[in-house]
């Protein structure tokens, strides 16, 4: 990006500043597309008394300008400085053309083919801007009360885009041509909807339409316009399940405060005891649910509204009911990001309604998110009770984002969809054109070609044949709106993933590299925080589950690692699982593993032993003799399964992480207790240089408390500070042993608050460099850019 100090721009009577006259064609590149760019340059030009014209193409925002040399300097160095909110300047190079005159400045019709081959970024949905919410909220406004309100700064765009370049012809909202009073908007330069593609509205706009449940009985009539959405403000109220059409796909809703209209939802998805998402009218209603903060409210109230997972605070059951997020110690709160959202909250003078509403992914649970209204109708049917359609196609499936704030005001994305995708990331390293294709839980795709890498939305988990069409087309789309065509692929070397299946089969002559499941996530660390690879870090990977390369499952996993390749330093004591992943569901069966493990006896006060029928324990017990289907790992995931059953806090978990996020809840409640005691501690065994960190001591004091009718909440934050203790004691050894001071922490535990800033926190006050996740989640979701850069450093055939 080219840079500079201001500028008096024209001279006296706008004639151009320097006599000399210049041409030149600058090239910009980045989020240039979709962001107000092209009329920010005609602004621009014009206030610099240049003339020529500017247009999109798939290589980004070209603009050929002419008039004093100075003049013509400064608009260049200007058009990084200067750029619209929502742009994202990567780039911005000029080359210098004979002067061919001429009068005024035009934005241009766009191109389908560009100089230098990369396509431009298309931008992320952003949330209503403020100018948007006035209109809607003023009755004097043509666009009073509708539901698809949009400028230059704000509305959908990822998900509606069909094709580059990005241009209203290339959207679903092609759909919809403009009326003469939005044609004008569209066409004057000073106006805030020149050239926004999302524009319309109520004479030329996408209509709503309520449509109620076929089931007999009594229910809402269909209805269409303000009608349906008074409507639907109605069922909300009353108690019903609303499936809602949103920018990337549907939401179900209910009122959040309603403990019937939540149970309904949660027995309705087959939801078990998951928490839900809460979107809430206002800051001030998100602020009586949880902990907000100043960086909270900037991360709620920003143009990418994602879910904030917040502490929760003192109950508010006239704002959220038990069953929204049972066991969880935060609650995911997100603020309306589309006006149809507010219009379901309501304006000034509507009724009252509910003033927080559960918004979840209109699905069945397991299957990807709904986003066609036919689909919508069918594979919704016996969940919602009405569906509050509208007839804007939405062309990319998007789930809402999630994120959780640190102490410090960082941000850790722990889901990268919505607001985020597919906004590119810089790459530390070049690689060829690229395709990595993630694991089998948290999927998400990344596409990378030179300097730049592309995530895809969240996918979800690669267990059905839905989701596995969805990534399909998901890859198909992703490679025509990034114009990477890759040359390599990059998978997991689990064999029974099907993401690498999938990867095996369209790899059509391609080669194909696997990349071991902790080293992706130790390299997608390196490559979020810039580093290029030359310095092995020491990487503390710890998950549920990866596939080892002694065919184990690993899971608590400390390599020295670069791009080039690991060594295994250290990890967790084996211990058995019973039934491998298929028992996972069953903790008290893995807190049995782990204390026979431990040489801890199974005493029936113990409350994982006491849960265990007695038949089960003794076939159990024959299982582990024998050693007959029992995996051995070192899941740090599965440790936090056995020690929240072992402390009686959770002893079957019916989602994926449950027994971790009650173990945290638990932990949070009395977090401020001393450190544990000594012999509360992990032992540290160095072997023919390779350390085992052994949670035995730690599993026999944990007992004994139990035992002693030590409350579950001490326990568990005992056990949180223990893990903490022995990640910095087995780095500290890593250091005298590889020179290396820096770590970095990734895998899905990490996405445990509480350990998350014990590690950082201890590590930093032993001397290390800590590297965390930001933009990039820790666990699965971030798995591929870690795949693409190792791949791309050694792209010989592996598959």
């Amino acid at each position: 990006m080219t840079h500079a100090p201001p500028h008096p721009g024209p001279g006296p009577g706008g004639t151009p500043c320097g006599g000399e006259t210049a041409r030149r064609r600058v090239t910009v590149r980045g989020v240039v597309q979709g962001v107000g760019f092209r009329p920010f340059v005609h602004r621009l030009a014009t206030a610099l008394a240049l003339t020529g014209h500017v247009s999109n193409t798939p290589a980004g925002v070209i603009a050929e300008v002419e008039g004093g040399r100075e003049a013509v300097e400064e608009f260049c160095r200007r058009l990084g400085d200067q750029a619209p909110p929502l742009a994202a300047v990567r780039e911005v190079v000029h080359e210098p053309l004979a002067p061919v005159g001429g009068d005024g400045f035009t934005i241009r019709t766009s191109h389908t083919q560009g100089p230098g081959g990369a396509l431009t970024p298309i931008p992320p949905d952003t949330a209503t801007c403020a100018d948007c919410l006035r209109e809607l909220a003023d009755p004097a406004d043509r666009r009073h009360r509708h539901p698809f309100i949009a400028c230059t700064h704000c509305g959908p765009r990822f998900t509606i885009a069909t094709a580059l370049p990005y241009d209203r012809a290339t959207t679903t909202m092609a759909a919809f041509p403009l009326c003469p009073a939005c044609a004008a908007e569209y066409t004057d330069p000073l106006d805030r909807r020149f050239h926004a593609q999302p524009v319309a509205c109520p004479d030329c706009g996408p209509r709503l339409r309520l449509v109620p449940s076929p089931s007999p009985g009594p229910g809402p009539r269909p209805a269409e316009g303000e009608p349906a959405l008074a409507a639907a403000r109605s069922l909300l109220t009353e108690g019903a399940v609303l499936a809602v059409k949103g920018l990337g796909g549907y939401h179900l809703a209910c009122d959040a405060a309603d403990p019937r209209a939540v149970a309904t939802l949660r027995r309705r998805k087959a939801r078990g005891d998951k928490p839900f998402a809460v979107m809430c009218a206002d800051l001030a209603t998100a602020a009586r649910l949880a902990r907000v903060g100043p960086a909270e409210r900037a991360v709620l109230a920003g143009h990418r509204r994602p879910v904030v997972l917040l502490r929760r605070s003192a109950p508010a059951p006239d704002l959220l009911a038990d069953a929204v997020c049972p066991g969880s110690p935060d609650v995911g709160v997100m603020l309306p990001y589309t006006p149809l959202h507010q219009l379901l909250f309501g304006l000034p003078g509507d009724a009252p309604g509910p003033r927080t509403l559960v918004m979840t992914s209109g699905n069945r649970s397991g299957e990807p998110i709904v986003t066609d209204d036919g689909d919508a109708l069918t594979r919704l049917a016996g969940i919602a009770d009405a569906w509050l359609v509208h007839d804007r196609r939405v062309d990319t499936p998007c789930d809402d984002s999630v994120v959780r704030v640190r102490p410090d005001g960082t941000v850790l994305v722990l889901r990268r969809s919505r607001g985020y995708a597919p906004v590119p990331l810089p790459l530390p390293v070049p690689v060829r054109p690229a395709l990595a294709v993630g694991g089998d839980l948290k999927n998400t795709l990344c596409l990378a070609d030179g300097e730049q890498a592309f995530f895809s939305p969240h996918v979800g988990d690669m267990g059905d044949l839905a989701t596995l069409d969805a990534f399909t087309r998901g890859e198909r789309r992703m490679r025509a709106l990034t114009g990477v065509e890759p040359e390599l692929l990059a998978a997991d070397p689990h064999p029974g993933y099907h993401a690498t299946r999938w990867a095996r089969r369209h790899a059509a002559g391609r080669p194909l590299r696997l990349v071991q499941h902790h080293h992706a996530h130790v390299a997608s660390a390196l490559a979020e925080h810039g580093l290029d690879g030359t310095a092995p870090v020491i990487g503390v990977a710890f998950d549920g589950t990866g596939y080892g390369a002694d065919r184990a499952v690993w899971g608590g996993e400390v390599l020295l690692a670069d791009y080039a390749g690991y060594r295994r330093l250290a990890h967790l004591a084996y211990a058995p699982l019973p039934g491998g992943d298929a028992g996972v569901a069953h903790c008290y069966r893995t807190a049995l593993a782990r204390l026979r493990a431990a040489g801890v006896g199974w005493d029936p006060g113990l409350p994982c032993v006491a849960v265990c029928p007695g038949d089960e324990r003794r076939l159990l017990a024959r299982q582990l003799e024998r050693d007959l289907a029992c995996v051995p790992t070192s899941s740090a995931g599965r440790l936090f399964d056995a020690v929240s059953s072992l402390t009686g806090v959770c002893h079957r978990a019916g989602y994926e992480g449950q027994a971790a996020v009650e173990l945290e809840a638990a932990a949070a409640r009395a977090w401020p207790v001393a450190d544990p005691p000594a012999d509360c501690a992990f032992a540290l065994r160095e072997r023919a240089g390779r350390a085992v960190l052994d949670p035995a001591p730690l599993l026999a004091a944990l007992a004994a408390d139990v035992r002693r009718g030590t409350p579950a909440e001490v326990l568990a934050a005992r056990f949180h500070r223990a893990l903490a203790s022995a990640v910095v004691r087995v780095c500290r050894w890593a250091r005298e042993a590889t020179g290396s001071a820096t770590v970095a922490l990734t895998g899905g535990v990490f996405a445990n608050a509480l350990l998350d800033e014990a590690c950082a926190d201890g590590l930093r006050a032993h001397g290390f460099t800590v590297l965390r996740h930001g933009e990039v989640p820790c666990g699965d979701g971030g798995l591929a850019l870690g795949q693409l850069v190792v791949a791309a450093h050694d792209p010989s055939p592996r598959g």
